[in-house]
């Protein structure tokens, strides 16, 4: 079994939807790869998609002593968090509801196998 390295980003204040976009867009890419398109991604979510990859980068090197060449991104994905619900005035005396919706991102790479 290949060896996992695994970083999660809880409460991020970006919806799931949004956040899946970007997700998408690195899923079974190279770590490299990866980090290059969500440096050049213009979506909002690729920032903190972009911390959390490098979380899992950080970890995989210093706690499972693994080489930054050969990891890829084996699984990827972003669960909805808590929303926050909030109102906002509107005409005539009304109230309507906002929800501010969050998201949680877990990035999981694992090591190329090595072909001989």
């Amino acid at each position: 079994m290949a060896t996992e390295a695994k970083a999660i980003g809880k409460y991020i204040g970006i919806p799931a939807s949004k956040a899946q976009q970007v997700v998408n867009l690195i899923r079974g890419k190279g770590v490299n790869e990866a980090d290059n398109i969500l440096m050049f991604c213009e979506k909002g979510a690729a920032k903190p998609v972009g911390r959390v990859l490098r979380s899992a980068i950080a970890n995989a090197e210093r706690n499972h002593e693994l080489s930054r060449d050969d990891l890829f991104v084996s699984e990827a994905y972003a669960n909805q968090g808590p929303t926050l619900k909030r109102f906002r005035p509107r005409a005539q005396g009304r109230a309507s509801r906002i929800r501010k919706r969050s998201s949680h991102i877990t990035i999981v790479l694992s090591e190329r196998m090595q072909e001989e």
